[in-house]
Formats: structure tokens, sequence, C-alpha cells
């Protein structure tokens, strides 16, 4: 099974890592990128094959076996990086043809947060390949004419940083299509309740031309998503926080001079997910905006 690592040229390649893992990789000498390894899109197809065998023989222990050992290798090797035996890290999908200038995937296959031991990785590997097939991730792939049989996906491990406030950021206003602004959408805890829309965000749009605030709307954030003892749960904001803005105005700008850096180095209008860890920014996904729709 091939292993990919974050930040080396072999990670490089959307075909072998998926888009998610490759644009992070290609970034990850930059910008403050957490340590991860990548299972590469053909240990999918490998699983693929198996699976869809008549030959149920053919799922041979021998072969599950080379899996978990490659991924206890991998996940070993990514705790020395860290200084920590057992990390928690985040086991996200990185579709090949996720990502792209016309299509993101966005929430059709699994990603699973808090993660920690070598067999509860190997279980949370199987089940992003399995979320390929689910029929929601089926329907998705049926509406853009995508071939379901031609899926390939791989599977990035990532070290996962317990954030103090998440943000999402838009390079470009993702409702009217202006280019002119930066939209930023900001909570606390991690990001989980923020891309899924369980809470309404702090929101930001910020001008381009000489980073100024045009607008700000500070929310009451009642939930926020963070660590559990395995994995993540909801929790409610403390009253003392549900109305104080979970990011700065400093935090604002760098979050937005990002995304313009971003856009100079990838090529195009950029989407990205990141993390603050006290006063610490970290890059958790860049991909492009698939729409700008003009209201």
């Amino acid at each position: 099974m091939e292993v990919l690592w974050l930040g080396h040229a072999d990670c490089h390649d959307v075909n072998r890592a998926g888009a998610k893992a490759a644009h992070l990789s290609r970034l990850a000498s930059r910008y403050r990128i957490l340590p991860g390894f990548c299972i590469s899109a053909q240990a999918y197809s490998q699983w693929a094959e198996l699976i869809d065998s008549t030959r149920l023989a053919s799922l041979t222990p021998s072969k599950l076996l080379a899996l978990a050992d490659a991924l206890a290798s991998a996940y070993r090797d990514l705790g020395e990086i860290c200084g920590v035996a057992d990390p928690s890290v985040a086991v996200r999908s990185s579709a090949v043809d996720e990502d792209g200038a016309t299509l993101s995937f966005a929430g059709q296959h699994e990603t699973y947060l808090n993660i920690a031991g070598a067999h509860a990785v190997a279980e949370a590997v199987v089940r992003c390949w399995g979320s390929v097939r689910t029929e929601r991730a089926l329907a998705y792939r049926q509406r853009q004419s995508l071939s379901v049989a031609e899926a390939r996906v791989a599977v990035l491990g990532q070290q996962l940083v317990p954030a103090d406030a998440s943000a999402v950021v838009f390079r470009a206003n993702p409702v009217t299509g202006s280019d002119e602004e930066v939209m930023i959408d900001a909570s606390w805890g991690l990001g989980e309740s923020l891309v899924s829309g369980t809470v309404t965000p702090d929101t930001y749009m910020v001008r381009k031309s000489d980073l100024a605030i045009d607008c700000r709307d500070i929310a009451e954030k009642r939930r926020m998503t963070v660590l559990a003892q395995q994995g993540t749960h909801e929790a409610p904001v403390p009253r003392t926080h549900q109305k104080v803005p979970s990011i700065d105005e400093t935090q604002v700008m760098e979050l937005a001079r990002l995304s313009m850096a971003l856009e100079t180095a990838m090529g195009w209008p950029v989407d990205i997910e990141c993390a603050y860890r006290g006063r610490d920014l970290y890059l958790l996904q860049c991909r492009p905006i698939t729409e700008l729709s003009a209201r």
C-alpha cells in the first residue's frame, strides 16, 4: 500500500493523493500546515476490487494484515513527527475528482476527527473508503455524470489541532460574485459546526483593495464542536462568549491576506478552511470556489 507524506513531491500528484491532500502538500513548505500522511488512491482501488469480487476468498487475512501494518507504520511515524505516541488525527477523504474548478464534493465523503490509536485510524480509513458508496455520494456522482466504477479516493490522516476558533474564507463573494471582496465566516471551536451549518457564524466582508472591513455581523453563537474522548461532539458555547467575536480584527486581516496569497499561489479564487490555536493560524483546506453566482 502506497503511503505519501504532506510536503513531499509525490504527494503533490492529484492522481495519487487526491485533490485535498495534493493542494495541502503543495503549500506545506510555505504555510502552517499540520503534518500528515496520505493513503494513495491506488489503495482504494485495490479495496474496491476486493469487495466487488464475487470470490469472497480474495478478501484474505494477509491482504487485510498488509493494510493494517502499513497504516500502523505510517501512524507511528506521524507520532514521532508530532512527539506523541498516539496522536489525535483527522481522517479525511481526498478524492481524485473533488475540489476541482467545477466540482467540490463538499460534504459528500466522510471526515472523522480526533481519532487516536492505529486500529481506530485504520477503521476510519476504511469508513472513508466506504463513504464513496453511500447513497448520497452515489447520487451526487450521478448528477454530475461521473462514473461510479471509476471513482478513486485517497485518505488523509493529519494531526488534529484542538482549535479555539475556526474560519471559512472565500476569496470572492460567493453570493454576489464580486471579486473585490473577501468573505470570512468564523465561530468558536472546531470547524465541524461551521461547515455543517449548525451554528450561525460571525461574518466579515473585507475589501481587497485596502483590507478595510466593509461589513461585520457578530452572531449569537450558541453551539460549538469540541473534542470528546474519541471523536467530537457539539456543546453549548458559554454565555460569556456567545455574543463575543470569535476572532479579532488582527485575525480577520490575517485571514484575508492568507486567502489573497493563496489565490496567487494556486492560480484560482480559493475557498479555505482554517483553525486558530491561540494566535497560531493553521491552514486545513484549500480548494477552488466552484460557483460564483450573481444574486
